[in-house]
């Protein structure tokens, strides 16, 4: 992997922390500790500052996570993981799998799923060119060990179950609108 590479994987890691940042900052207004270090991981992409600095922000910023639940704590760690992309570059899929994790645990109560989905969605577009390949691959070969998060698109079993949904809506004609936008958002 070249060093643009790894300058690349560690702004889309920021980019996909800084997107739930505020899932975070909502629960703890005063604890900069998360954007620190997402700040950090972008002024170690444009060599401000070293890596040994970056790694000791997303130590901060994941300590700053271990006394919360949900949303905001997946949101702390994704900024931990952004961070420690200056060291290892494999954890800008931490990053990714936990703002992932944070958006589901945002989302309204049987929407984890969708929102889940919408978030790997948005941070696929986000990928710069050069590194879309390797992230997506990556993403394949350890999406077992991410909570399989990085699967964007129904599954296979949720697609039928929502073909058939359709189809039998579909006959009664007072409910062909709501159906037909259900399944548009999924």
């Amino acid at each position: 992997m070249t060093d643009d590479h790894h300058h690349l994987l560690a702004l889309w890691a920021a980019t996909c922390a800084q997107h739930v940042l505020h899932l975070f900052e909502e629960a703890q207004p005063s604890d900069s500790r998360p954007r620190h270090a997402i700040e950090l991981a972008r002024a170690w992409t444009r060599g401000e500052i070293t890596m040994s600095e970056a790694r000791a922000a997303a130590g901060h910023a994941m300590a700053a996570a271990r006394e919360l639940s949900g949303a905001a704590r997946h949101a702390a760690y994704a900024a931990g993981q952004a961070a420690a992309v200056a060291h290892t570059a494999s954890h800008e899929l931490g990053a990714a799998a936990y703002a992932i994790k944070a958006a589901r645990a945002a989302a309204s109560l049987g929407e984890g799923e969708r929102t889940g989905r919408q978030e790997c969605r948005w941070q696929r577009d986000q990928l710069p060119d050069a590194i879309r390949e390797l992230v997506l691959d990556d993403q394949r070969r350890r999406n077992d060990v991410c909570w399989s998060v990085f699967t964007c698109e129904p599954t296979r079993l949720h697609a039928e179950r929502l073909s058939y949904l359709a189809s039998r809506v579909y006959r009664y004609r007072r409910h062909r609108r709501e159906c037909i936008n259900l399944l548009l958002e999924v």
